[in-house]
């Protein structure tokens, strides 16, 4: 599973980073022509080496593209620079509507990957499944808030900043931005699973 994440993100980047290069020497017609030709390729070799394709490839590429030819229509690179911002604005949407719809959509991610039961209710102590839940509740909005804030970011980046710097931020910035958030949101859900699990010993 690490090993896949490793790999969706290092493929995720490799378009942004070839534009960047590539515009650089060669101007931004064949920087996107490039970019472009890389998400293709990601789409079939993919296919090619697990017989399907991922919602995430067909995400991320499909809008590299139709954004990507936007670019080349209008000889602006700008369309294409909007698209890990377009992305991270869908993100926090879908977050926002899972906890919306009381399905927070990281609760469903580790449920369907084993990291918990499906029927929380069933496996865990009534008490335990309510502090469980509201964990999860809390981490979908603050992390849609959190890919909104990027997605305002990198819509500043592309329309200001140069492609060297826009290509830092959808590279590095992010990554590693998300993963302290990440470590600050593991330690706050394990604050909160203790307060829950305290609370409910002074109940009993």
């Amino acid at each position: 599973m690490m090993n896949q994440k490793f790999r969706v993100l290092a493929l995720g980047l490799l378009p942004v980073v070839l534009f960047g290069v590539i515009e650089e020497y060669f101007g931004t017609l064949w920087g996107l022509v490039a970019g472009m030709i890389f998400g293709v390729g990601e789409i079939l070799w993919e296919y090619q080496a697990e017989r399907k394709v991922s919602m995430m490839t067909w995400g991320g590429n499909g809008m590299l593209l139709v954004l990507g030819g936007v670019s080349l229509a209008t000889d602006s690179g700008i369309w294409f620079k909007l698209q890990p911002a377009v992305l991270e604005a869908a993100f926090a949407a879908i977050l926002w509507g899972s906890w919306w719809m009381k399905k927070p959509m990281l609760l469903l991610l580790i449920q369907k990957q084993g990291g918990l039961p499906v029927d929380l209710d069933q496996k865990l102590r009534p008490g335990a499944a309510e502090v469980v839940r509201a964990g999860f509740f809390g981490m979908t909005l603050r992390m849609g808030f959190f890919f909104a804030a990027h997605a305002g970011l990198a819509v500043w980046a592309a329309l200001k900043w140069s492609t060297a710097a826009w290509v830092m931020l959808k590279g590095v910035g992010l990554t590693v931005s998300l993963l302290v958030y990440m470590v600050a949101e593991s330690l706050l859900m394990r604050a909160h699973l203790k307060r829950g699990a305290q609370d409910e010993l002074r109940s009993q």
